[in-house]
């Protein structure tokens, strides 16, 4: 293995106070790099590729909590329904509603995190903050039992201007404590703040993330 990631991953965690914790993103990296931050004690991987997910499932330890990270198109559910831990990336009623049903085939309840569109520059996926009130004021999720939102995620725009990086992460801060009070105010499940990456995660920590997604800074480029 030509990369320290052993090194790279101490030196991440280092960087993260008690109560953020770390996905390590995995995606593109072989199994060996993996191991090597498993041997480290790193439990939560994100991946974001079905048919690669599905094989690093089969050959690495069971107790790795796998996180699906890219956007998840709904004819794809059913595949990682089985093990899926957490899909931090619902964009839509549409794809909660599909979640909820593969899950509830596999007897169990998938968390969730919903997606926010707040970066200034045009992605493709993600909740405007109205879009995100509607479906919630709309309530059909209630009635979904097989799957549990656990707070929300967004990527800041991928800039070098840290007061903006700062300010779409603030937004993201005070939106999650309007949705907190207003909705979930009772469930302490209701407690992720999902930002944060290779390149802005010290600021995501300041700006409140409870989970930060980082894959290059410990893996190196990846591999396709």
């Amino acid at each position: 293995m030509d990369y320290d990631v052993k090194g790279n991953l101490r030196r991440v965690l280092g960087d993260l106070p008690e109560g953020v914790r770390l996905v390590a993103i995995s995606k593109y990296h072989p199994n060996e790099y993996i191991e090597a931050a498993y041997a480290e004690g790193q439990r939560i991987f994100g991946e974001s590729h079905e048919q690669e997910l599905r094989q690093k499932v089969e050959t690495l330890p069971k107790d790795i909590e796998w996180h699906f990270i890219g956007h998840l198109q709904t004819n794809k559910v059913k595949y990682i329904a089985p093990y899926i831990s957490m899909v931090e990336a619902v964009d839509s009623l549409k794809l909660l509603k599909e979640i909820d049903k593969q899950a509830k085939k596999n007897n169990r309840t998938i968390r969730v995190l919903l997606e926010l569109h707040i970066a200034e520059e045009e992605t493709k996926y993600g909740l405007t903050l109205d879009d995100c009130r509607q479906l919630l004021s709309d309530g059909e999720w209630r009635a979904l039992e097989h799957v549990q939102i656990c707070g929300l995620m967004m990527m800041a725009s991928y800039v070098d201007d840290q007061e903006q990086i700062r300010r779409e992460m603030m937004t993201a801060r005070q939106f999650f404590d309007e949705v907190k009070a207003q909705y979930f105010a009772d469930c302490d499940y209701f407690c992720e703040r999902s930002w944060g990456m290779s390149h802005d995660y010290p600021i995501a920590v300041e700006c409140g993330s409870t989970m930060v997604r980082v894959g290059t800074t410990i893996f190196g480029p990846r591999v396709y």
